[in-house]
């Protein structure tokens, strides 16, 4: 099934946890599951960064996660999104003075959409999808 005219391949996801308490992470689980299914539309969460369109990051980056992070950004094949799920990433959230935070991901890595909350809600979370095909399709289409 082709997700709209121009982006004709499925969208594979990959997660990121850089430090978060897994409150996003339950989250993305639960908008993965066959009450939102998004696999219909060919979104499918894959193990290896060098498969993925889309990188989907939860949490602030604490120090041993932000040259992880990097080199899983390095690995993705372009065109890419990054997605920041929650709160915590945009801004450190309730850990914002930590002494073992690098900053939000936007500091490490570049940022193309962000998903507010604590935790954000599936719908939120498949809201930034859809968000990161239609970017992904005008990136598609800026290559041409």
């Amino acid at each position: 099934m082709r997700l709209s005219p121009s982006f004709n391949r499925s969208l594979w996801v990959f997660h990121f946890n850089s430090g978060s308490c897994n409150g996003c992470d339950i989250e993305i689980v639960a908008a993965l599951t066959p009450r939102y299914d998004p696999e219909r539309f060919g979104v499918k969460q894959v193990g290896s960064p060098r498969h993925a369109d889309v990188l989907l990051v939860t949490g602030p980056v604490v120090h041993d996660m932000a040259d992880r992070l990097r080199r899983v950004y390095a690995q993705m094949p372009n065109p890419k999104v990054v997605m920041c799920i929650g709160s915590c990433g945009q801004s450190g959230g309730v850990f914002y003075d930590s002494y073992n935070l690098d900053g939000p991901v936007g500091d490490i890595i570049p940022v193309d959409i962000y998903v507010p909350g604590c935790a954000p809600r599936p719908e939120a979370i498949i809201d930034g999808v859809v968000k990161a095909i239609a970017l992904l399709e005008r990136l598609e289409e800026d290559k041409k």
